[in-house]
C-alpha cells in the first residue's frame, strides 16, 4: 500500500512540474514576440501628423544589413579563432571555390538573437544585404541566414561598393531613390559616411556570447517605420542610438 501511495505521488508531482513547465515556455514564447516599443519607446515621434504617420507606415521601408561583425563574425579554418570568439563549434562552415581557383572553408559563428531578429524586422521592413565582401562568399552566409525564409532577396556585393582611400562605401542609392526610406544597420562607419543619416552604429561583434546589441536595436526599428522621413528622426536621436548600439 505504502509503494503505491508512493509511487502515485510521484506520479502527481511529475503531472504537476509538467504542467509548470508547458506554461513557464508558452509565457516565454509570448512575451519575446510581443517585445518592442509598444511598450517602451525610446525614440520621440516623429514631428508630423497622425495621418502622416499612418500614411509612412503603409510605405514599407528598407533596412540596409551587413553581414560581418554586424549579422556574424567568420574566419578561415585552420586559422586560429580570436580569444572572444566563443568555443563552440561554429554555427555552419562555408566552403567555396575562390577566383584563384583554391577551395576554402571558413568557419561562421551567427550574432546572438540573429535569427529573432530577422524574423522580427522581416515583418517591418523590406530587407536588403549589402556587404563589402566577394560575391561568393556573401551570397552564401546570406543564404543560410535567409534559411528558406525568403526575407534576403535583394543583395549587393563589393562589386557594388565604391573604392575610395582604401575603404569599401555603400551608396545607398543605388538600393532606393528615396533616402528618407533607407536605414542601415553597419558596424563599421566609413560604410555609410556618404550618407550618415540613414545610418544605426552597431558594436561590431567577433564572437562575444552574452551580446544583445540586435534585441536592444528592435524598439528603435518598430519605432522608426512609422517616421516620414528616417533621416530626420535618426539625425535627432544620433547620441542615444548610439549608446543602445554601443550597448
Amino acid at each position: 500500500m505504502l509503494k503505491t501511495c508512493t509511487l502515485l505521488g510521484i506520479g502527481i508531482t511529475s503531472t504537476i512540474w509538467g504542467f509548470v513547465l508547458y506554461m513557464l515556455k508558452k509565457h516565454l514564447r509570448t512575451s519575446m514576440f510581443r517585445y518592442g516599443p509598444r511598450r517602451h519607446d525610446p525614440l520621440p515621434p516623429s514631428p508630423t501628423s497622425g495621418d502622416d504617420r499612418l500614411a509612412a507606415a503603409k510605405k514599407r521601408k528598407i533596412l540596409v544589413l551587413d553581414l560581418d561583425e554586424t549579422l556574424i563574425h567568420s574566419y578561415p579554418e585552420g586559422v586560429v579563432a580570436q580569444p572572444k570568439v566563443r568555443p563552440q563549434l561554429p554555427d555552419f562552415i562555408l566552403q567555396f571555390v575562390t577566383d584563384s581557383k583554391h577551395p576554402v572553408r571558413f568557419c561562421v559563428h551567427k550574432r546572438p538573437h540573429v535569427d529573432f531578429f530577422l524574423e522580427v524586422v522581416s515583418r517591418w521592413y523590406e530587407l536588403v544585404v549589402f556587404t563589402a565582401s566577394m560575391e561568393v562568399y556573401g551570397s552564401a552566409v546570406a543564404d543560410r541566414l535567409d534559411n528558406n525564409r525568403d526575407i534576403l532577396k535583394r543583395r549587393y556585393y563589393r562589386q557594388h561598393c565604391t573604392l575610395d582611400r582604401g575603404s569599401y562605401i555603400k551608396d545607398l542609392s543605388i538600393v532606393h531613390d528615396d533616402l528618407s526610406s533607407i536605414v542601415i544597420l553597419d558596424n563599421s562607419p566609413r560604410a555609410y559616411r556618404s550618407q550618415p543619416d540613414n545610418a544605426i552604429p552597431i558594436k561590431s561583434w567577433v564572437g562575444e556570447a552574452g551580446d544583445t546589441a540586435l534585441l536592444n536595436l528592435l524598439p528603435t526599428l518598430d519605432s522608426l517605420r512609422f517616421s516620414a522621413d528616417v533621416r530626420s528622426v535618426l539625425c535627432r536621436n544620433r547620441t542615444q542610438i548610439r549608446a543602445l548600439a554601443i550597448g
